[in-house]
């Protein structure tokens, strides 16, 4: 059962949107600016588009804290929108192809995309960051980094291997430094390039993103039934943030195109002392997971994102009231979002990691939480 339970509710053009994280124990500090940095990157990347340049998100936190310290109560809190103008935005008289727009509409037995596209807006996603901006707080406390960066945009690769070629400081300094939030200079302005190309077309484009965890402990997870295990949860949580349409873990899709001898990794006793044990892997093509379970090997996850369905040439869709073909409604969109789309990724991940850190641990202040940490530290070391 989960400890920790995150909610939002808003329109893409409501007057806020509104978050809810409960689960945490009480005695955690919340950087409110490190919250909101986190927001403030998820804004970021070049080929965003207008709406970008309107909103500047904040959190208000609304409950919950007290001293700037969690209290063990639900914390609800608040991101406001500028451009809160919901009743005044035109109905489209047509469904959008690559939106909810039409199932929606069939869904509720209407015909107003607008009453369907303000919740299906991927706007809900700054909730998202924010909470998980809020749950990074617990793993920050055991010592464990999220980090996400873009590994391709429109076809362009980054170089896969500077995640690994890169201390800590320099990974977030490169990240810093990129329109991309990617870690390869290089690739960069090819990627802008592409992003251009496919602006002038009216066009748009996808690519994906990668996510680490590192400093994570063995056994977190389950194996003991579907839904304890790790792999489903973080695999439902990435493939939950709109236009998210594959996943892979570790080697993942490259896995099955391997013999057993290539893909499955050895075990061995570590040279030096271990954070979390005596043993380690030899190598990491599982990608932090196994039977469903963290390793304590790093944790690397990559999601594929499609491109942006609202297109400024418009695809063909149907008008409701007369049938006949037209283009689509386009109002305005990003060419691309893929580097934000890893920001969402981050805190997806965060959010799954810091609930299973909970289950496992448990403690209804942090003081309890660390103490238990410690004890399965002493306990793994024992193994």
């Amino acid at each position: 059962m989960s400890r920790l339970v995150w909610r939002s509710a808003g329109e893409s053009h409501g007057a806020a949107l509104v978050g809810l994280v409960e689960g945490l124990p009480s005695g955690l500090r919340l950087d409110v600016d490190a919250i909101d940095a986190h927001l403030a990157r998820r804004q970021r990347g070049y080929g965003r588009g207008g709406r970008m340049r309107i909103e500047t998100d904040r959190v208000e936190l609304l409950s919950g804290v007290k001293g700037g310290a969690t209290i063990g109560s639900p914390i609800a809190f608040r991101i406001a929108n500028k451009d809160a103008v919901i009743e005044k935005l035109p109905v489209p008289g047509d469904p959008r192809p690559g939106h909810a727009d039409l199932a929606g509409c069939q869904k509720h037995g209407h015909r107003d995309p607008r009453a369907v596209l303000e919740r299906a807006s991927a706007r809900e996603t700054a909730v998202r960051v924010a909470a998980g901006a809020i749950a990074r707080h617990v793993l920050g406390a055991l010592g464990v980094e999220v980090f996400a960066h873009t590994l391709a945009l429109g076809g362009v690769e980054a170089d896969a291997t500077r995640f690994g070629a890169l201390a800590p400081a320099a990974r977030h300094a490169a990240r810093e430094a990129s329109d991309f939030l990617s870690l390869d200079p290089a690739a960069d302005e090819r990627m802008r390039a592409a992003v251009d190309a496919a602006k002038a077309d009216g066009d748009t484009l996808g690519g994906v993103f990668e996510v680490v965890a590192l400093g994570l402990p063995p056994g977190l997870g389950g194996y003991a039934s579907a839904d304890a295990r790790l792999t489903g949860r973080l695999g439902g949580a990435l493939l939950s943030i709109p236009a998210i349409k594959g996943v892979e873990v570790g080697l993942g899709f490259e896995a099955a195109r391997r013999p057993g001898s290539q893909v499955h990794d050895a075990i061995e006793l570590a040279d030096a002392p271990q954070a979390w044990g005596r043993f380690r892997r030899a190598t990491n093509r599982a990608g932090g997971l196994e039977g469903g379970m963290t390793t304590g090997e790093p944790l690397v996850l990559r999601a594929a994102m499609k491109p942006i369905p609202t297109l400024r040439q418009g695809l063909p869709s149907v008008d409701f009231a007369s049938g006949e073909t037209v283009r689509a409604t386009w109002q305005r969109s990003d060419v691309t979002s893929v580097p934000a789309a890893g920001v969402v990724g981050e805190a997806m991940v965060a959010l799954v990691l810091a609930d299973a850190v909970l289950e496992k641990f448990g403690g209804d202040a942090l003081g309890e939480l660390l103490e238990a940490v410690e004890a399965y530290r002493r306990r793994v070391a024992d193994v």
